[in-house]
């Protein structure tokens, strides 16, 4: 599973598409340096997160995995550590923070009725 720095990164590879370490660096809002981002790519080369083209002078990064099949899997992961595999568990305690808003509860609606038609 990445850590939160490295999800960081994942991040400006999904939004930005093949970078550069210049590239990824740039993009972050923090004040990463260029050899902490390096070290880092380097890190998540070695996990199997990325994907490096060393076909050019400076090399280029790409997520290895998309976003979605990524969050997929640390929802999984969260689901069954914190959850004991129970998804209404995992889905009350999500809508019971402050940060839901009207229209994430009406596509969460929508998408119970399509789960609903399809177990019909």
């Amino acid at each position: 599973m990445p850590t939160d720095t490295e999800l960081d990164l994942l991040r400006v590879l999904w939004t930005r598409g093949p970078s550069t370490v210049r590239e990824v660096q740039e993009s972050l809002d923090a004040d990463s340096g260029y050899t902490t981002v390096l070290k880092h790519l380097q890190i998540m080369l070695e996990k199997g997160l990325v994907t490096r083209d060393e076909s050019q002078r400076a090399h280029v990064y790409r997520a290895a995995a998309s976003k979605d099949d990524t969050q997929r899997r640390l929802v999984d992961d969260l689901l069954d550590r914190a959850f004991g595999g129970s998804a209404r568990q995992l889905v009350m305690r999500a809508l019971s923070t402050d940060r839901v808003s009207d229209e994430e509860i009406e596509r969460i609606r929508e998408l119970l009725d399509e789960a609903a038609e399809r177990e019909q």
